[in-house]
C-alpha cells in the first residue's frame, strides 16, 4: 500500500543504485541539495526607472555524504576504488538515492548525474566493540534531479 497523498514519507529505508541496480543499503544521506545561480538583471524602464528582474541560472554541481554498515558489496567498492583511483571512464556513473515504503517500493528518487567518490572514511575500529563497522562516502556529482 502506498502513502496516501500528502502523507509525509518516513526516512527508514533508503539505498544507492548504480545504473539503475539496488547495490547497497544506507544508514545515513546527507548534502542532497539543489544549489542554482541567480542572475541579476538591472534595466531602465520606460519611463526611466531602475528595474531589476530575477532570472534562474544554471544548476550548480554538487556533492553528498552516505553512510553503509560494512558488507561485501563488490559493485559499490569496485565503484570507490574506480573513482579515487583516477578511472574516471568507469568511475562517472548515473546513481540515485532511492526512498523507499514499508513494503520495499520506491516513493521517491534522488538522480545524481554523472556521480563518483571521492573520499572514503572507515568509521572507528575498537577492539572488543560489538558495533556495527561503517564507511562514510563522498559522492560528487553534476547534476541532481528529483523524481
Amino acid at each position: 500500500m502506498s502513502p496516501r497523498h500528502g502523507a509525509s514519507l518516513a526516512a527508514h529505508n533508503f539505498g544507492l543504485q548504480l545504473d539503475g541496480v539496488l547495490v547497497e543499503y544506507l544508514s545515513e544521506v546527507s548534502g542532497l541539495t539543489i544549489e542554482q545561480d541567480v542572475v541579476v538583471s538591472p534595466r531602465n524602464t520606460a519611463q526611466g526607472q531602475g528595474d531589476i528582474t530575477v532570472l534562474p541560472g544554471a544548476q550548480r554541481n554538487g556533492q553528498c555524504t552516505v553512510v553503509r554498515g560494512m558488507t561485501r558489496s563488490a559493485s559499490f567498492t569496485r565503484w570507490i576504488n574506480d573513482s579515487v583511483n583516477g578511472r574516471t571512464g568507469t568511475a562517472r556513473r548515473n546513481a540515485a538515492v532511492v526512498l523507499m515504503d514499508h513494503e520495499d517500493n520506491p516513493v521517491r528518487r534522488y538522480h545524481l548525474r554523472n556521480a563518483w567518490c571521492s573520499g572514503a572514511d572507515v568509521g572507528t575500529l575498537t577492539v572488543g566493540e560489538g558495533a556495527v563497522l561503517t564507511e562514510t562516502v563522498t559522492i560528487v556529482f553534476e547534476e541532481l534531479v528529483i523524481e
